[in-house]
């Protein structure tokens, strides 16, 4: 292959050969094994991209290799690059501005490409390539991308931003379409042919990406899987900050070590009002669960809460409520998701964080100082749409037939749910005949943040995305499964918004087959 000669072909055609939106029943069948060797992907000349490594690896065939100094590693131990499929590992650092240093990673398979892309996003501030979900997608048959989004850090560190603008805007939206453009160049070289389709699939800031991706650069992806997206960042973060004064105020609090108490509670009040007692809250808008039940009757004690801290838990139920700015209002978690509480007030501190180091930029800022009005409304000044991804405006994506999922566990305590529906409710608002025939919303009970929780939490999305893109089948259903306690898979339906799952009233409630989508 003559890898020279084809980049600036590449180049010059890259927006013409960018995937558009397919009639049903396209060809996506796997194909033909790559066009030269991925060696020569070094000597690729791409506009501010500089390649640093290309090799082959996987199946037996050598390893990543050791990073650059500086780099982060070029893999976590644990993942075994030996067992999976032998592909092209690309490594490359882009600059798009003087102070940028982003890092992505694209693996494409050495055979049996199934003719698609597939970029992939991070969780939290980012910092690291998620190299689970390059795996994932190797193994699915995908040439498939990732990105640190232009820094190496905490997932809860922004520090990075201090002084660093441009970090900013990478680490906002620029490095993933850097990545998507840089990554699909680098797909055009290796298999000489331009990606059919390409895909997104990713959650919680992976989901601000992929709506983010489908706002403001709508080419760039046929179709976007979302999961509990954080897209309405500077409300997501104020949740945070009040959950962390929560979790640490020893007067008006609610200690980490009684969350239990409040879940367990709010299963009992609402877990049976679907006919199934199963630990899964099916429908919790319907559940008017008041935290008062768990008031001590006398004494403090470590199986109930005192009045204070019923206060406290009632405040995180409400949410982000702002009297200065209702538009800002953001909301709380459903019940069923208190456990999650205590990782993002007491461990996972990116609120304090971001408002420290991207809002008032300044290192000794503390979480103390917070003042919800004054600081959401310097947030959203000092943000102006970089990182927020809250704009309904996917007209553009949705003219050229892509496709949005949407999915959200409904004890999510991290990314409250609530946020998904709103704004699935201003696309329905802005256009809802372009939303009713390119965007689906699936809610899943009793599941936490991205996964696990008391309810099934497995589920095929990309699949999903790919029958609809393909051939025209919009999910209207999705099945998730989900081992229970001795190794049973309880399997349920997941139902296109507003519908919900009901049981048909016979057979084993953990069997999707007994159970239908209906209005709720």
């Amino acid at each position: 292959m003559r890898v020279g000669a084809l980049s600036g072909l590449i180049l010059a055609g890259l927006a013409a050969c960018a995937p558009q939106s397919e009639a049903p029943g396209i060809e996506t069948a796997a194909m033909p094994t790559s066009g030269g060797s991925c060696e020569d992907l070094a000597k690729l000349s791409l506009p501010n991209v500089a390649i640093i490594t290309a090799v082959a690896a996987g199946a037996g065939v050598g390893a990543l290799p050791a990073p650059p100094a500086g780099a982060q590693p070029a893999g976590p131990p644990q993942l075994d690059i030996s067992k999976l499929p032998a592909f092209c590992h690309v490594a490359a650092g882009l600059k798009p501005s003087a102070d940028s240093d982003i890092r992505i990673e694209v693996w494409m398979p050495a055979q049996e490409w199934n003719g698609k892309f597939l970029g992939t996003g991070n969780g939290g501030a980012s910092g690291s390539i998620g190299y689970a979900a390059l795996a994932d997608g190797l193994r699915r048959g995908y040439a498939v991308a990732a990105t640190d989004t232009g820094h190496q850090g905490g997932a809860a560190d922004y520090s990075f931003a201090l002084g660093h603008p441009e970090k900013v805007t990478d680490n906002a939206w620029r490095a993933v379409h850097e990545m998507t453009v840089t990554a699909k160049a680098l797909v055009g070289a290796y298999y000489t042919a331009a990606p059919k389709l390409s895909y997104w699939s990713s959650c919680s800031t992976g989901g601000r990406q992929g709506l983010k991706e489908a706002q403001r650069f709508p080419e760039d992806y046929d179709g976007i899987v979302a999961g509990a997206p954080a897209y309405a960042w500077p409300g997501l973060q104020s949740w945070s900050m009040l959950l962390q004064q929560a979790m640490t105020d020893k007067t008006k609090g609610l200690p980490p070590a009684k969350l239990p108490v409040l879940k367990e509670a709010a299963i009992k009040a609402c877990d049976a009002a679907d006919g199934i007692a199963d630990r899964i809250v099916n429908e919790p808008g319907k559940c008017s669960f008041d935290p008062a039940v768990t008031q001590c009757k006398s004494a403090d004690g470590k199986d109930c809460l005192t009045k204070s801290e019923v206060e406290a838990a009632r405040r995180l139920y409400a949410g982000v409520v702002n009297p200065a700015d209702p538009s800002m209002n953001f909301p709380g978690s459903n019940p069923g998701s208190e456990t999650a509480w205590g990782a993002l007030g007491a461990a996972f501190n990116i609120g304090e964080s971001y408002f420290r180091d991207v809002v008032h930029g300044d290192p000794k800022w503390t979480a103390a100082k917070f003042d919800l009005a004054a600081d959401m409304a310097l947030a959203k000044k000092v943000d102006a749409g970089e990182m927020d991804a809250s704009s309904s405006d996917i007209a553009a994506f949705q003219a050229r037939g892509g496709k949005l999922i949407l999915y959200h566990g409904l004890t999510d305590g991290l990314i409250p749910s609530g946020s998904t529906v709103n704004y699935y409710r201003s696309l329905e608002a802005k256009d809802a005949t372009g939303t009713a025939a390119n965007v689906r919303m699936l809610l899943m009970p009793g599941m936490d943040h991205c996964r696990g929780g008391e309810g099934p939490s497995s589920a095929d999305f990309l699949g999903s995305l790919e029958q609809w893109v393909e051939q025209g089948k919009a999910p209207e259903m999705v099945t998730a499964s989900g081992n229970l306690p001795g190794g049973t898979i309880r399997t349920r339906p997941l139902c296109a918004y507003p519908n919900v799952a009901k049981y048909s009233g016979s057979g084993s409630t953990d069997e999707a087959a007994n159970f239908s989508c209906a209005a709720p």
